[in-house]
């Protein structure tokens, strides 16, 4: 009975993606950096053509992409990618600010010492790979941004609210598609890894308050360069 239960769990971890998981992260992937830019139509004919899925994985990818805001569905005109606009990224930080600023003083208050030392590690990976780039806007890099991405969720990771969680990250990916932008427009190489640093230091000194109002410079810093680079932009 107990080499049953241990194949039947190691069937469960190694099961392949289905096709509709793959659409999604691919097309995903291709939303967030970029590739697609707002406001453009998202055919399923032709994603068949460049991703090689048949159209119901896609469909089904697209229908979960607009659950999570990365693009628009309407009935008649199909798929489109959401634009980019100061309002969206406004709505975007208000929101992470509600979720993400309370979540980590959650989590300073709940995070035991194996919570600390993934912060920790996160912090590490991310200072390496920056370390190791040339100039230029680091948020192109695919790599920094994943890590990037790891040393933010570990920061919210002992927040007890599951949801709260869960929304802030689909936040922070909402927002990684207009630090992209930003960083695509940037004349000026900006690094990060000393604002990650003090953010990182006051939360491992429970320091709730020096590390959330970090946390909130952090995102409103961001709102204010894409409201900037939006500006100084010709009408479509």
């Amino acid at each position: 009975m107990h080499k049953i239960v241990s194949m039947q769990k190691t069937d469960v971890v190694l099961r392949e993606p289905t096709l509709v998981d793959q659409a999604f992260a691919r097309l995903r992937q291709d939303v967030l950096s970029g590739t697609y830019a707002g406001g453009v139509k998202l055919k399923v004919d032709e994603l068949q053509n460049a991703y090689g899925f048949s159209s119901s994985p896609l469909r089904e990818a697209l229908s979960r992409l607009a659950q999570e805001g990365l693009i628009r569905a309407d009935e008649r005109r199909g798929f489109r990618v959401a634009p980019l606009s100061a309002e969206d990224m406004a709505d975007i930080t208000r929101m992470r600010l509600m979720l993400d600023v309370p979540a980590l003083r959650d989590s300073i208050q709940h995070g035991d010492d194996r919570w600390e030392s993934e912060v920790v590690a996160a912090f590490h990976r991310l200072e390496l790979v920056e370390s190791r780039l040339p100039d230029g806007p680091v948020i192109l890099d695919d790599q920094w941004s994943d890590l990037h991405r790891a040393f933010h969720l570990s920061l919210l990771a002992a927040c007890p609210s599951e949801r709260q969680r869960r929304w802030g990250e689909s936040l922070f990916d909402q927002a990684e598609r207009y630090r992209r932008f930003s960083g695509r427009f940037r004349k000026v190489a900006k690094r990060k890894t000393n604002e990650h640093r003090r953010l990182m230091d006051a939360t491992l000194r429970r320091d709730a308050d020096t590390a959330c109002a970090l946390l909130e410079e952090h995102m409103r810093s961001t709102q204010r360069n894409v409201e900037n680079i939006l500006k100084d932009l010709p009408p479509p």
